[in-house]
This record gives structure tokens, sequence and C-alpha cells, in this order.
């Protein structure tokens, strides 16, 4: 009887997705507080924060797709596309810069709806539909900006009226013990404290765990499974959105290959916290700390002095960790059950 309780309350410390990456993250701040003297600095807190919300907010929402049992490797470029769908409609043709910025939400949802409606009404994988998307922003995104302004970057946007207005809801900041924090720090939290909620505590939760898990048995059982798919495809599109608003009302400029490549970083943090590329399994904080991770580590290996392609061979390693550490977790966990 005695190791009863014990046995309880281990297995179900092990069987939380975000365990590993917790674990994980305290091991890299500490590593880097060592090697790096400017790392936890106030300075430097302010900069991997700030770089680890805005990959964050969109490894949040790609971790729900992949609870779902879905990927789209269309969420990278969804964040240039929209940020120069506002840039291009303000500073080309005098649109106001809160109808674009409306006009691009309604644009990112159409997209991630689309999207949704193809993988369920056709059954292909999301990889080969997403993957199309992609290139086609991609190109939307090379060809209507040189068709614009003859280069592939957005120039001017600061000097559009009204833009002050918006500024603070996506670039603004503020100073908190002597780091200068980004509004986007803010948003990274709200959101996943949204998705935990809902994951958690609301029975559209409850659908997201049962279609990435056993999809057959939730359509027996009366679950939406088209309707929830294409509503994660279109929240994912939705924090593509949020995004490409921070990073373009920060910097006052985007270009072509803004986002693209990113949508990989996304999969990597959704994964080191605690996704099943098999759907089903996974935590929206576990995600935000694998996005902590990363940030953490891009801007650690500049504080160390050490050459930044350093940083692509710590991904592989620790995607490839992560995959093999959540399994046996999982293993470990259902035989303590």
């Amino acid at each position: 009887m005695t190791t009863a309780v014990p046995t309880r309350a281990t297995t179900r410390v092990l069987r939380r997705p975000e365990v590993g990456a917790a674990v994980a993250a305290l091991a890299v701040l500490v590593f880097f507080t060592v090697v790096a003297d400017q790392f936890l600095t106030p300075s430097g807190v302010g900069t991997w924060l700030n770089s680890a919300s805005r990959f964050g907010i969109m490894a949040v929402a790609v971790a729900m797709l992949m609870i779902g049992g879905e990927f789209d490797l269309s969420a990278g470029a969804m964040t240039g596309a929209t940020g120069l769908l506002v840039g291009v409609a303000t500073t080309g043709y005098g649109l106001n810069v809160w109808v674009a910025v409306l006009v691009a939400l309604v644009v990112a949802l159409a997209i991630g709806a689309l999207n949704g409606v193809l993988v369920v009404r056709t059954g292909l994988p999301s990889f080969i539909v997403t993957l199309g998307t992609f290139f086609v922003l991609q190109g939307i995104d090379l060809a209507l900006v040189k068709l614009v302004y003859g280069q592939v970057a957005v120039q001017g946007f600061a000097d559009v009226p009204h833009v002050d207005s918006v500024r603070p809801l996506f670039g603004g900041g503020f100073s908190l013990g002597g780091a200068s924090i980004s509004v986007s720090v803010l948003w990274f939290l709200a959101v996943t404290a949204v998705a935990t909620l809902v994951l958690l505590r609301t029975r559209a939760g409850n659908w997201v765990f049962a279609v990435g898990g056993a999809q057959t048995s939730a359509r027996a059982t009366g679950v939406p499974v088209a309707r929830t798919k294409v509503g994660l495809f279109m929240t994912t599109a939705g924090a593509g959105w949020l995004v490409g608003m921070i990073s373009l009302f920060q910097s006052s400029t985007v270009q072509s290959s803004t986002g693209v490549g990113d949508e990989f970083v996304y999969i990597i943090c959704a994964v080191v916290g605690g996704c099943l590329l098999t759907g089903g399994y996974g935590s929206a904080v576990g995600a935000a700390l694998g996005a902590l991770i990363y940030g953490m580590t891009r801007q650690g290996v500049v504080y160390a002095g050490w050459d930044s392609n350093w940083l692509y061979a710590f991904l592989g390693v620790m995607l490839l960790a992560a995959v093999l550490v959540n399994n046996a977790v999982r293993v470990r966990a259902e035989r303590l059950r």
C-alpha cells in the first residue's frame, strides 16, 4: 500500500507531455547562463524572450493541429504573406491600415479553411495539401511585391497614415526589471493560456484529441471530425496572421522571404514540447516551452560567440532526442498505469 501512491504520482507526472520540455528548458537556461555572461542580463532576457514569443505563438497553434493528427507546411509562408498583404495594400494602394489588417485576417482564415476542406474532402495527406499552399503563397509573395515595387521588400510602411494607432497592439513594448519586453510576449502568454484552456477544459479540446488519436472511433461516437480539422487549420492560419502583424509592425518592413522555412521550427518546437507525430498526444504548454528552448538557444549561441550555424545542428539533435524521449516516456507511463 505504501508504494501505490508514489507509483500513481509518478505515472501522472510521466504522462504529462510537457515534462521533458520543462527539464530541457531549465538545462538550456543554466547552460547558457554559465557560458555566456550576457545571457541572463535584463537586455539578454528581453532579447531571447521576444524571439521565443514569435515562434511560440505559431508553435502552440501548430501543436494543436498536430494533436489533431495533421500538419501545416504553409504556416511559415503565411506569416510573410499576411504581412506583405498589409504592406502592399497600404503603401501601394492607399488602403486604410485598420482595414488592411482585417482583410489580411479574413484572407488568412479563408486559406486555412481551404486547407482544411481539401484535406477532409479529398483524403489527401495534409503534408501534400499544405505543401502546395506553401508554394502558392511563396510565389504570390515574390510576384506581387515585385509587381508593385520592382523589388522583394515593402518600403515606406512607417509613413502610412494611422499606422501609429495600430502599432501598440502588435509592435509595442514595455520595460520590466530593466528588460525591454515586446507586446508579442503578452500575445504569446495569452495564446498559450487560451489553447491550454481549450484543450483541457472544453468539449472542443476533447474533439481535438479524439480526431488525432482515433479518428474512426471519434466519428462513430458523434465527434464532428471535419469541422474540428477545418477549425484547427483556421487556427494555425490565424496564428500566422498574428505573427505576420507582429513582424510587420515591429520592423515596419517585410520581405517576400519572411517566414519561409520557419514551419519546420514550429514543428520541432511542438515535438520537443511532447507532441507525437502520429497525433492524439501533446500540449500547448509543452510547445510553448519548446519555443522558449529555441529562443534561448538561438540567442545563447550568439552571446557565447559561436558560429550561428551551430543552431541548425542543435535543432536536428533536439528533434531526434525529443522523438526518442517522448516515445520512451509515453511507453513507460502506459506500463505504469
